[in-house]
């Protein structure tokens, strides 16, 4: 009778075993097919994210170019002032002119500065942005 009794535990045992495992299968196929979509979401979400950046990187990259052509306009004028200035010594509109151009100018220069240090801190955070990201 005591073999009997030990022989039910022992099955008891194999078929609880048996059952575990299969859950523990189940679950770890559950898991695998969870991290394939996950990996996928994270590439979709990536390239949707570098394309994002690529377009901002263009529109910052416009604004620079505007500034830029703005000031070279602005101290192309400002030599061509300083030339005429130099032939017209009795020209007080000429220098009001000048000393005008050289404010646009100054004020072109910092803003093309400013613009540059924008464009540096947003590559800046989109690559902490990106590495938080994976």
């Amino acid at each position: 009778m005591a073999r009997r009794g030990s022989s039910r535990v022992l099955w008891g045992l194999a078929l609880a075993m048996f059952l575990g495992v299969a859950v523990s299968f189940r679950l770890w196929a559950i898991q695998h097919s969870i991290s394939s979509d996950d990996a996928e979401l994270i590439r979709k979400q990536f390239d949707l994210a570098n394309k994002e950046a690529m377009d901002e990187s263009a529109e910052w990259r416009l604004r620079f170019d505007i500034e830029a052509k703005k000031s070279s306009k602005c101290a192309k004028e400002l030599e061509e002032i300083k030339e005429s200035f130099e032939k017209k010594e009795d020209s007080t509109s000429s220098d009001k002119r000048l000393k005008m151009l050289q404010k646009k100018n100054a004020a072109l220069l910092q803003q093309i500065e400013t613009l540059k240090n924008e464009l540096e801190a947003e590559k800046r955070s989109q690559v902490i942005h990106y590495g938080d990201e994976l």
